[in-house]
């Protein structure tokens, strides 16, 4: 049967009650519409719900615990067997998630896409708060000052995964992490990589009672990137806004500021392909001890 009330949308219910199964077929469903309204990050915000789409980034989201509120997914691939899909079904319902059967149409206009695939999940964002973050000596993670571009924040999260970083703190006026292009970017790793948002002066606050060390980039840096024992102790790597750098104040909390020496003609690199070059050289030296 379709859905096409409000009075239809999820209620809450007993810890253990099963999800509701529904067949939605038009985008001016009333449900659609306040999923649609996830891509704009005042809705985010006001919900605490996020978007993520693709059935392989759904099952890393229930596979690392997170929260799945809402699961739409493609009534065609369900109606052709696919048996991935119709076991994803079965977790979410037996989880208490309500599930959307949706048509095509319907899945364009959530994901806008063309060509939107089978499933996407609404998940309950996570956060960790800054000063209950402690790094352990032989650990790295990453500080970034302003990053603005979603591509570059999904994937210095998805290369902090891989690098084995203990988490991604954004500082300051950042894109939103949970925006649909940053989780896209992240393939997956928006799960696997604790994210705090903090301003800048709660930083330089927490900053104050931080035993490790923190090494920033910086166009006045003097040291090759390369040259400090990054393993000694707990290491806290700073990159800059994409244009400006770091702020002045954040710059002047570093231990130290460093380079990474170019030969060719362009004045700098894309700050997600510095991200990985200060991750994989930390976690280099972390590992050596």
């Amino acid at each position: 049967m379709t859905d096409t009330h409000r009075k239809d949308l999820p209620t809450p219910r007993a810890i253990g009650a099963p999800g509701r199964v529904k067949e939605v077929a038009s985008a001016a469903n009333p449900i659609v519409k306040d999923i649609r309204a996830l891509s704009q990050k005042r809705h985010r915000d006001e919900t605490g719900l996020f978007l993520v789409e693709g059935l392989k980034l759904v099952l890393d989201g229930l596979e690392a615990g997170w929260q799945l509120k809402t699961l739409v997914v493609a009534k065609a691939a369900l109606e052709g067997g696919s048996e991935t899909l119709m076991r994803a079904v079965s977790r979410a319902v037996a989880l208490g998630t309500d599930v959307l059967e949706a048509s095509n149409k319907v899945l364009e206009a959530i994901t806008r896409r063309d060509n939107p695939q089978t499933a996407v999940g609404v998940f309950q964002k996570q956060l960790t708060p800054l000063m209950k973050f402690d790094l352990a000596a032989g650990r790295v993670a990453v500080a970034l000052d302003r990053v603005r571009d979603p591509g570059n924040l999904g994937t210095i999260l998805r290369t902090a995964d891989a690098a084995g970083a203990e988490a991604v703190i954004l500082i300051g006026d950042c894109v939103d992490p949970f925006s649909l292009e940053t989780v896209r970017a992240t393939m997956g790793s928006i799960f696997a990589v604790p994210i705090i948002r903090t301003k800048e002066a709660d930083f330089l606050a927490w900053r104050a009672g931080f035993q490790g060390k923190l090494f920033g980039t910086h166009m006045t840096g003097t040291t090759d990137y390369r040259e400090p024992d990054y393993g000694a102790s707990a290491t806290l790597l700073m990159m800059g806004n994409e244009q400006a750098g770091l702020t002045a104040g954040l710059a002047e909390s570093c231990d130290l500021l460093v380079r990474i020496p170019q030969i060719g003609r362009a004045d700098s690199l894309n700050l997600a392909v510095a991200t990985g070059i200060m991750l994989f050289e930390a976690r280099r030296g972390a590992l050596s001890l």
